[in-house]
Order: structure tokens, then sequence, then C-alpha cells
């Protein structure tokens, strides 16, 4: 790291602390010519592409995994809180996948298979959409299936 006052590449980190949006802040001193500052780190994200249904790829968006979640969570006893850690550990799971390309169904299965767990009226209000299905009798088979576990 260079001073920004003497352009010497001696410096060293007196204090460091996480700052927000995932960085770290660190107060640095020159050893050249005593000043102080600060600088910002933060890790750099590759961005992930989203493979659609007809093989068109955009950039991941997490609104529109937290927007289904809302979705199927309306009037149910959820919090946003609650919501918005569902969505950290889904996103986690994605990221932790070291993808560069993940397919928009591979997202939508992590969701409905974590949904089975946190609210039973979201998962099938998922999958209903998710799995587009046709009829009642379709519902009815989802239900079975999620009783019988």
């Amino acid at each position: 790291m260079r001073c920004p006052y003497c352009n010497k590449e001696s410096t060293k980190v007196i204090d460091s602390r996480a700052a927000e949006n995932n960085s770290i802040r660190r107060r640095r001193q020159c050893e050249n010519c005593g000043k102080r500052y600060t600088t910002y780190e933060r890790v750099e994200n590759v961005p992930l592409i989203v493979i659609k249904k007809d093989l068109n790829r955009e950039p991941y968006n997490r609104s529109k995994i937290e927007a289904g979640i809302v979705r199927s969570c309306h009037k149910r006893p959820v919090s946003m809180d609650k919501i918005t850690a569902f969505v950290d550990d889904i996103e986690n799971n994605i990221f932790n996948l070291d993808v560069k390309e993940i397919s928009s169904s591979q997202i939508g299965e992590l969701v409905m298979n974590k949904l089975k767990d946190f609210d039973s009226v979201a998962y099938v209000r998922f999958a209903s959409v998710y799995r587009e299905f046709k009829d009642v009798n379709t519902f009815m088979d989802e239900i079975k299936k999620l009783l019988d576990k």
C-alpha cells in the first residue's frame, strides 16, 4: 500500500475493523512521513449468471428470490427479518457452489427444498407457481407428499 502523502510503500496497519457492506476498514500509518490514513477493503465477487428456462442468460438478482419468498409467505406469521435471513441462507448456498453459471431450475429447487422446513404453506404456494400446477389434483399430490414426510 502506497502512502497517499509521500508515495512510499512502507506503511503499517494500526487498526482493522469490520465496516459496512462486508468490507474491512483499516487505519494505516506511513513509516516514512508518519501520516495516518484510512483504507477500505472488500471482497470482489465474480458475477453469477442465471440460465433461464428459455436458455437466455441474465445476471443473478437476489431481489427475484426475495420477491418470490415474500409472495409465498403472504399473510403467514413470518417476519421480514426471517425472510431476509432465509434468502441470505439460500444465497450463501448458491455462492458456495462456486460456479459462474447456474440454472434457474437449480435455484428454484434449492428454494423449494428449504421452504419445506421453513413454512409448509409457503412451500405449497411457491411450488404451485414454480411447478406450474394445472389443477387441484396436482395440488393434492404435492400436499400428500408433504404430509407423508
